[in-house]
């Protein structure tokens, strides 16, 4: 009869050095894990060394950017330090981060590998959408799935269009808040020539056939057409609205790696919603104060512009919300 036999715990993994792994170094095993050296010496050349791919570790962190507990934590392979985003070359994904790092910490805590579900992922769930205008194949469509993003699309055609998604689940408001955290990241693939379009993305308590801005209850990231500014903005629907302010961020229209946006909302403190673009605060002292709403929340994307020839394609790489009791 086969036998299997233990050869080490979970959570370790037994490799053979090509070159000198030095201790407490960081890496990718042959399985694509994150791992930690941890020995206080260097394991040579030629010779078996243990890893461990599960548990909490202090690791370098990149500066001038935060990391919000419960984030994704990803290795930038060249820089040696850990970071919120992967581009295009040997960087991989560490874990999530076990508490907040702030901008000037060079240290994060990263639980190693994990990576449980988010509560809510507009590009995973189900989603609603109304288009409002002349659909036409090849043109104006409902949002169209390309890989792994979601594409917005305003098509020449001289009329008013609309096109978005909201999520169908949602999540609590005000007192009872889920202590969320919205992650979204977008591609501003063409914004035309035009003036008249009107972009929002974040979270709202219902969608609106013509203008996002009559939307009662809302968290929204907000461009407009060519401009390329990033706004943020809120609206409690009671008394607490703050309209779109420049953050001093600005995309840059394009379809690659290099022109992605990613936003954060930080509503932990649904009085004081915190916003970053790219892994830094934007406008700290500005109060996004949504604490009266009454929601549900819901993830949403609204696209729109007013009877012109304006054509406009976005695209939504993730959009996806994750709960915790604190």
């Amino acid at each position: 009869m086969a036998e299997g036999r233990s050869i080490r715990d979970a959570g370790f993994q037994r490799q053979l050095a090509e070159a000198t792994i030095t201790s407490f170094e960081v890496l990718q095993t042959v399985t694509g894990e994150a791992a930690v050296y941890d020995r206080t010496s260097s394991a040579t050349s030629g010779n078996y060394y243990e890893v461990r791919t599960r548990g909490q570790y202090n690791i370098a962190k990149t500066t001038g950017i935060v990391l919000l507990k419960g984030g994704k934590v990803f290795w930038d392979h060249s820089a040696n330090t850990a970071t919120y985003k992967k581009v295009n070359d040997r960087d991989f994904y560490l874990g999530r981060a076990a508490e907040d790092a702030t901008s000037a910490s060079n240290i994060v805590i990263v639980d190693l590998n994990i990576n449980p579900p988010y509560d809510l992922d507009l590009l995973r769930d189900p989603y609603t959408t109304v288009p409002v205008g002349t659909q036409a194949l090849g043109g104006f469509l409902p949002p169209e799935q390309k890989g792994g993003a979601l594409h917005f699309l305003l098509s020449a055609t001289n009329e008013a269009q609309k096109v978005d998604a909201i999520s169908v689940d949602g999540f609590a408001a005000s007192t009872n808040a889920a202590n969320a955290i919205i992650e979204f990241a977008f591609r501003v693939i063409s914004d035309g020539a035009g003036t008249v379009v009107d972009v929002s993305m974040g979270i709202a308590n219902a969608t609106h056939a013509t203008d996002a801005d009559l939307i009662a209850e809302s968290v929204f990231v907000h461009l407009d057409a060519n401009n390329t500014n990033i706004n943020a903005e809120s609206d409690d629907g009671v008394s607490a609205e703050i309209a779109a302010t420049d953050t001093t961020i600005d995309y840059t229209e394009g379809s690659t790696v290099a022109e992605r946006v990613e936003v954060w909302f930080d509503m932990r403190d649904a009085a004081d919603v915190q916003v970053y673009i790219n892994g830094s605060l934007v406008l700290a002292s500005t109060v996004f104060d949504v604490d009266a709403a009454v929601g549900p929340w819901r993830l949403f994307v609204h696209v729109e512009k007013t009877s012109s020839t304006d054509a406009y394609e976005l695209a939504v790489d993730w959009f996806r919300a994750r709960f915790s009791e604190q």
